[in-house]
């Protein structure tokens, strides 16, 4: 029993485990986006979607061209936007919060007044 658990877990893990955690990250991402009403955890729920795209580039450029690299280099660059993009949402979450001293969604009528 234990050489067919230790065959089975020492092989190359098959493209389809990496689209499946993908799939499953970037679904809760959605849910998250969807389901949530403070802005932080929006925030949070759309890095998670974008770490899931970030998956499928690399792995597929694994699978796919196992000898080029644009995959990572897709990869790192959407890494480097989504970091400034959350810098400039927490800054305007940061004053929204100065503003309403909240950071709800449904609150954000209030800023027409």
């Amino acid at each position: 029993m234990s050489d067919l658990l230790t065959n089975l877990l020492s092989g190359p893990v098959p493209i389809e485990a990496y689209l499946g955690v993908s799939l499953i990250m970037f679904f809760a991402g959605v849910y998250g986006f969807l389901s949530r009403k403070s802005m932080l955890m929006i925030l949070i729920s759309i890095e998670l979607m974008l770490n899931a795209a970030d998956i499928n580039f690399v792995v597929f450029n694994r699978y796919l061209f196992p000898g080029h690299l644009e995959g990572f280099y897709f990869a790192l660059f959407t890494i480097a936007i989504a970091a400034c993009e959350t810098a400039v949402a927490i800054a305007i979450i940061i004053n929204i919060y100065r503003n309403l001293t909240s950071v709800e969604v449904g609150n954000l009528d209030q800023m027409k007044e």
